[in-house]
């Protein structure tokens, strides 16, 4: 069980102290709903043909990993089923469980729904994230839209695949460009600082020189 979300049944509202007790934060009770009781979990190795899309991003190496499965209606192209395993915290596993909810529910989603689908989504039916913990709910989406890139792979449809628009920027973790560009944005300035949002050069020390100068070229071209 998530050491952060343990220690939210003792405090009030979902409030939970970092290891070190100098930082806090919140969770909401869907997210702790989503936790102890996450949707659509598997707990087992996928039977054959239960499935014909396979999504993964992460690595253990950096903190989280997240692999779904997805079967699509391949008449309708809406998703049926979305399983998933993740090794993470307790947002990665609520920010999974709302995603599967989100994309399979009232009949499920089309793959060209579910690709518009955004973390700041997720996080509003979760009722909020805290900010530290936002690139949780950023691993869903990227999983997703690598699951259905899958499926269309799989059926020879090459020309459906989308790539993703930014440059990746760690194959690991596969943060793009974009994503430490609104990580700058949203406040964080030194490197430490992007990596918790984004967990960016975590299993991937290789590519630290290349964030480092993504972030002061964004700061100063957003801050001066």
């Amino acid at each position: 069980m998530s050491d952060d979300i343990t220690e939210a049944i003792s405090g009030s509202g979902g409030d939970v102290a970092s290891r070190d007790k100098k930082t806090s934060w919140f969770y909401s009770d869907i997210v702790k709903d989503h936790f102890f009781h996450p949707r659509n979990f598997l707990d087992r190795d996928p039977e054959v043909g239960e499935f014909n899309a396979i999504g993964k991003v992460g690595s253990p190496a950096c903190g989280d990993e997240l692999k779904v499965w997805l079967f699509i209606d391949e008449i309708t192209e809406r998703i049926q089923k979305f399983a998933w395993k993740t090794f993470g915290c307790g947002s990665a596993i609520a920010s999974t469980s709302m995603a599967s909810v989100m994309v399979t529910e009232h009949g499920g989603m089309t793959l060209e729904e579910a690709r518009t689908l955004k973390p700041q989504e997720i996080m509003k039916r979760l009722g909020g994230l805290p900010e530290r913990k936002f690139h949780c709910s950023v691993l869903c989406d990227k999983a997703l839209r690598d699951a259905i890139n899958d499926y269309y792979r799989r059926r020879g449809q090459f020309d459906k695949i989308e790539a993703e628009a930014a440059r990746v920027i760690d194959s690991v973790s596969k943060v793009t460009d974009r994503d430490i560009e609104e990580a700058v944005l949203e406040g964080a300035h030194t490197l430490e600082m992007v990596q918790k949002k984004t967990k960016v050069g975590i299993g991937n020390p290789g590519v630290l020189p290349a964030v480092e100068e993504l972030i002061r070229f964004y700061k100063e071209k957003y801050f001066g």
